[in-house]
């Protein structure tokens, strides 16, 4: 006889602000991650739209709004428009290493300045060491960090500048949360080079897809995910490819929409289990 598989158990959050949308709120249903099937029940979700965040697969379950949309690039046909070929090529010379998952003070110091810059006031905003550590090392699933390192001057390893926090899956690369140094003025758009590297690490090993989360038609934060092609995007008949001329009118708005700081100030990450409370 094998043992009987056990239904995961779901829960759902008490309605909250919105950090994507002004005047909406947002719920989310959740379950656990946990024993030796975790890394299973992690990619079976992930394929319907969850995200993890430490121990709990999350996906929003709003009442009156489906803006929260989950995308993935199509790692293998994946073609760099001419910016972000740009964008690897002015860090082509950093050193990628991927780390197991523990969190350092080197990383907690770059968190810190990232979200000071990109994220102030938001729910992250106040996580200290402990949080920081929290959130990197309580994986039950397959994980680790990509630390992005300019080159050493043959003494030490060189300055962090970016890091990235990633589940590896049996379909692809879930980058669950990245950060990087927002002021470096040789450096501009880590961002967008964290997100190509992953394609391109998924692709040479022979992973079909990254998840990138959620993208927000309507959220300015969230624009800079449309811009990766070929994109997937997951409805209620599964996952379906963006039409070309589609994704070129919405790259198109998203490059030409001018910065509104009411808006952009805006927190919009969310990279804490603080609000997933399961029963006793």
């Amino acid at each position: 006889m094998t043992a009987p598989v056990r239904f995961p158990r779901f829960f759902v959050t008490s309605p909250a602000p919105c950090p994507y949308l002004p005047g909406r709120s947002e719920r989310k249903v959740f379950t656990e991650l946990k024993g030796a099937n975790a890394d299973q029940l992690n990619e079976a979700l992930g394929r319907i739209g969850f995200r993890r965040s430490q121990t709990v697969a999350y996906r929003p379950s709003c009442l009156d709004c489906q803006a929260c949309v989950s995308v993935r690039v199509v790692a293998g046909e994946f073609e760099p428009s001419s910016t972000q070929r740009r964008i690897m090529r002015r860090n082509e010379d950093l050193v990628t290493t991927e780390c197991r998952p523990w969190a350092t003070d080197e990383q907690f110091a770059l968190l810190q300045r990232y979200l000071g810059v990109r994220h102030p006031g938001g729910g992250m905003a106040s996580m200290d060491e402990f949080d920081f550590a929290d959130m990197v090392e309580h994986t039950p699933v397959t994980s680790y960090v990509v630390e992005y390192r300019e080159p050493s001057d043959g003494q030490r390893p060189g300055r962090l500048v970016g890091a990235c926090l990633t589940d590896r899956q049996g379909d692809g690369l879930s980058m669950i949360y990245s950060f990087y140094d927002p002021e470096h003025e040789a450096r501009s758009g880590l961002g967008t080079y964290i997100i190509l590297d992953h394609i391109r690490r998924a692709a040479a090993d022979g992973l079909p897809y990254v998840y990138l989360g959620y993208w927000v038609d309507g959220s300015p934060r969230m624009q800079y995910k449309i811009r990766f092609r070929p994109m997937e995007r997951l409805g209620h008949d599964g996952w379906r490819r963006f039409e070309a001329e589609q994704q070129d009118a919405l790259i198109a708005a998203s490059v030409a929409r001018k910065p509104d700081p009411d808006i952009d100030g805006r927190p919009a990450k969310d990279g804490t289990a603080h609000q997933y409370r399961l029963p006793k």
